[in-house]
Parts: C-alpha cells; sequence; structure tokens
C-alpha cells in the first residue's frame, strides 16, 4: 500500500514527537528506529525494557457455545484441551499444508478465546475466519485496540511502577485484567515481556507512566527485527508463507502428536502426507563467517557448487556479536556444524548451520 492507502497508528504523533524514523510495513507507516538507533536499541531490550507500539497486529475475539469447534476447524490445534488463560502459537494452514500465517490463541473463557494475527494477513485472516466461521455457532470479532509490547528483564518491574500487575502471570498465558484490555506474557524478542492490548485512551496513560522510567525505551521495528531474529522466530511473509509446512519450517512442536494423527483441520491431510514423507528441506540457523551479513534472498550451495536452499532472513545479531540468519537447506545439510556456502553479489561467504536460537531465551515459565 502507498500513499492514501497506508494505514497509520494510532499513537502516531507519540512517535513524531519522540524522533522515529518511519517506513512502510506491511501497509503500514511504522517506527522503524529512534534517535538512539537500532544497535542502542536492541540492545537496550536484552538489557532492561524494550517499549514497541504493534498496532499494526490484529486482535479478534471468537465466541460462543461453537468456538473450540471454529478453532480446532481453523487450526491444527486441540482448543478444548487449553486451561483459562492459557495461550498456543498455531497456524492457519492452507488445503496443501501451507501456512496462511502463525497466531497466538489464547482462551479466555470456556467459549470465548482472544487471536493474534500478523499485520499484513489481518484482512485475510478474518476472511478466512468468517467462511470457516459459517458452519459453526460462533461470533468472530474484530477488536479496535492499540497494542503495546514490554520486552526485556526489567518488563515486569517497569510494568509495575506503572500499576500494572504482573506477578501472577507466566509465559504463554493471557488474562484480561480490566475491561477491553487484554494481557498476554509473550513477545517476539525471546525476553521475558508482555503484550498489552487496550483502548487509546489507556494506551496514552500507560505510556507516559512507562517513558518515565529510564528503564523503558521505544524499540522500532528494525531492532525488533533483529531480536527476533537472535531468538530464531519467524517472520510470516519470509521466513514461513503459504509455500511452507510445519514440518520443513521446524514447527511441528507446536501441533501435538494427538492433532497430527487424528485432527479435522483444514490441511490435516497434505500435512499427514508431508509427514509420511519426511521434509525434503529444513529450517535452520545459519553463522556466517567473519563479519559480512548475509540477507535475506541469498542463494545456497554446497562444496561442489549444487544450490541447496536460500536464506530467508539475515542480518547483523547485536547481542551474538555476529551475522545471523536463517533459511532452508536440503534435509541432508541441515546438521548443526555443516559448512556451506552463501552468495552475496557474487562472492562465496562460507556459511555454518547453527542450532537456534542464537541468543537464549529467557521466558518466565514458572
Amino acid at each position: 500500500m502507498t500513499g492514501d492507502d497506508t494505514k497509520h497508528l494510532p499513537l502516531e504523533d507519540i512517535h513524531v514527537a519522540a524522533g522515529a524514523r518511519f517506513g512502510a510495513f506491511a501497509g503500514w507507516s511504522m517506527p522503524l528506529t529512534y534517535p538512539a538507533g537500532v544497535m542502542k536499541e536492541h540492545l537496550h531490550t536484552r538489557d532492561h525494557a524494550g517499549l514497541f507500539d504493534i498496532s499494526h497486529m490484529k486482535l479478534f475475539r471468537v465466541s460462543g457455545p461453537q468456538a473450540v469447534e471454529l478453532l480446532n476447524r481453523a487450526c491444527p490445534l486441540d482448543a478444548g484441551a487449553l486451561e483459562i488463560s492459557r495461550s498456543k502459537l498455531t497456524f492457519f494452514l492452507n488445503e496443501k499444508a501451507g501456512i496462511l500465517d502463525d497466531l497466538i490463541v489464547t482462551r479466555l473463557g470456556d467459549s470465548s478465546f482472544m487471536v493474534v494475527a500478523n499485520a499484513g494477513n489481518a484482512v485475510a485472516d478474518e476472511k478466512h475466519l468468517r467462511a470457516l466461521a459459517g458452519d459453526f455457532d460462533v461470533e468472530v470479532e474484530p477488536l479496535e485496540r492499540v497494542f503495546l509490547a514490554v520486552q526485556g528483564p526489567d518488563a515486569w518491574a517497569a510494568l509495575d511502577r506503572a500499576g500494572i500487575e504482573t506477578g501472577s502471570l507466566l509465559f504463554m498465558h493471557g488474562i484480561e485484567p480490566r475491561k477491553d484490555w487484554f494481557m498476554s506474557r509473550s513477545g517476539y524478542t525471546g525476553e521475558d515481556g508482555f503484550e498489552i492490548g487496550l483502548p487509546e485512551a489507556d494506551a496514552r496513560t500507560l505510556v507516559a507512566k512507562l517513558l518515565q522510567d529510564e528503564r523503558v525505551l521505544w524499540i522500532g521495528l528494525a531492532a525488533r527485527d533483529s531480536l527476533r531474529l537472535e531468538a530464531g522466530l519467524c517472520l510470516h511473509g519470509q521466513d514461513i508463507t503459504p509455500e511452507t509446512n510445519p514440518a520443513d519450517a521446524a514447527l511441528m512442536w507446536a501441533i501435538s502428536k494427538d492433532i497430527r494423527a487424528t485432527g479435522s483441520f483444514v490441511g490435516a491431510d497434505a500435512l499427514r502426507a508431508a509427514l509420511g514423507r519426511g521434509p525434503g528441506q529444513k529450517r535452520v540457523g545459519l553463522k556466517p563467517e567473519g563479519r559480512q551479513p548475509v540477507r535475506a534472498g541469498a542463494a545456497l550451495f554446497d562444496a561442489d557448487g549444487n544450490h541447496v536452499g536460500n536464506v530467508t532472513s539475515g542480518g547483523f545479531g547485536p547481542s551474538a556479536g555476529h551475522p545471523v540468519a536463517m533459511g532452508y537447506v536440503a534435509t541432508p545439510l541441515s546438521k548443526p556444524g555443516t559448512r556451506i556456502f552463501a552468495d552475496v553479489r557474487g562472492t562465496k561467504i562460507p556459511v555454518d548451520i547453527s542450532s537456534l536460537p542464537f541468543t537464549p531465551h529467557r521466558y518466565r515459565k514458572g
């Protein structure tokens, strides 16, 4: 989207005042960096607390007598087995088991769930979910919320100082702490942190309180990308697409064995067939030799010069201290330590297959 079609964040004036540099992402005008710069923003999130405006993402409430049945059809998920307040990574798949989107689903009540969808897919996701919902007694309600993330080891303390109690909430759990609020202990950085959906007026008040805390710094989309890449987390549209299935993407941990075997979700037969064949390619971490980052789109070759895969995300990892990347390689070459080569503007850069993540996850699980 360009021109008048570009969507703007409800808090855009706050980002302008903070000196944000904006750029286009998924049809939105988004803060890419702030005056501190991407390196300092990245490291500040790892050391203290980063504040992200993720209002480009979309929240849907799915409720009604057959909410469980709808979600079980829409996703490779046993929604009925989720405990109240439990969050789960799952997917919308197409009939070929390609990933239309990756989602977080949180159970809020016996027949009420929150679904968080990615920005670029929000319109298509709503259309997809509503089409499936026609067969069920259920309501799909898109919510107009500002969506904020607070990430890093000081996130809970900064929220506590701002009057938001988080103590009993553990990683991958979500609640509605007050009217029209949704808060989950989750994120996209590998750090402990929270995502909060709330009305705009409440968001402005909360942001003002958080930014009074020297531990909190605005973080833009550029550092969000380097943080999630170090954490080995996928970006839809790059690392996972409608042409990628969860087996190739090394995401089968998100689908229980029972659901793999007996689930009746969209794409179930195709996914079972893919599992039966075994993945021809696998998503892996990639550690380039030296200091030269290897970017998305770079072709990967074996020692004999055969094309064996492609980089899907790449850059420099400020916390890792070296370039980091992800991509897909032929399964026989997917073992950590295997050396392959990336073509960077005609130069073959040695790259080692690396286990993920590049920096340890620090979630609060107990």
